[in-house]
């Protein structure tokens, strides 16, 4: 196999090892294998294997973090690691849009004053919360239900539906993906459950706010039973 990649010198490598992985479509374990030259000047072949150790996924995992560049975090962003981007937004206005055979149509392309929102990415899946207060959450700051259809209750995951989703997961892409959620239909709410405590329920409450230049009522926000800490952590929505 060829390998073509720059890191803006003129560099050799070589293989010295190579990690085996065994699996029974149930459980797994791995291998680590030395490199020998193979006598007849050919490719070279596996030595007998060893266990994987902990010590050895420690090394590879610093070698390879030698390579990666360093970002300074913006203001807004909670948590950050290759698989995982976590960052807040202050109240605004957008415009929402609606579809499916929902009764919101009547409300698709209106403006509506929005809650501080928490957005979490989690490999290709996209979670929200909701805040009631607009500043930086802090690790214990309790989250609220994302007042929204199309979001589950329960870990706030996202039914990405009509959504054109990011294709990384770089802390630039946090505005494609707060645009994508945003510019995409909300059609249903996930297994009919409760968004708000608005008297007359979810459609009363963003019928009652379209056009508004008030802030959003955080009062008819519902406690998500999560902290920052938790919906962060949890890395299954």
């Amino acid at each position: 196999m060829t390998k073509t990649t720059h890191f803006g010198s003129n560099r050799n490598f070589r293989l010295s090892k190579a990690i085996l992985v065994y699996s029974d479509g149930q459980e797994a374990f791995a291998t680590v294998h030395e490199t020998k030259p193979s006598p007849d000047g050919g490719a070279p072949y596996l030595d007998a294997g060893q266990a994987l150790t902990g010590d050895f996924l420690t090394q590879l995992a610093k070698g390879l973090g030698r390579t990666a560049q360093c970002e300074i975090l913006p203001p807004n962003v909670l948590a950050y690691t290759p698989d995982l981007l976590v960052w807040w937004t202050r109240r605004q206005r957008r415009v929402m849009f609606y579809g499916g055979s929902s009764n919101g149509r009547t409300l698709s392309g209106k403006l509506f004053p929005q809650p501080p929102l928490v957005f979490k990415v989690c490999g290709s899946e996209l979670s929200v919360r909701s805040l009631t207060e607009d500043r930086r959450p802090q690790p214990k700051t309790a989250l609220m239900v994302a007042p929204y259809w199309n979001c589950d209750r329960r870990g706030g995951r996202v039914c990405q539906g009509s959504m054109h989703v990011p294709g990384n997961l770089c802390l630039s892409a946090r505005r494609a993906w707060e645009n994508a959620f945003f510019d995409s239909e909300f059609t249903h709410a996930a297994l009919g459950a409760q968004l708000t405590t608005h008297p007359e329920g979810f459609l009363g409450l963003w019928r009652d706010l379209a056009g508004s230049e008030d802030g959003f009522p955080v009062e008819f926000l519902i406690n998500s039973g999560e902290s920052l800490q938790s919906f962060v952590q949890c890395r299954e929505a």
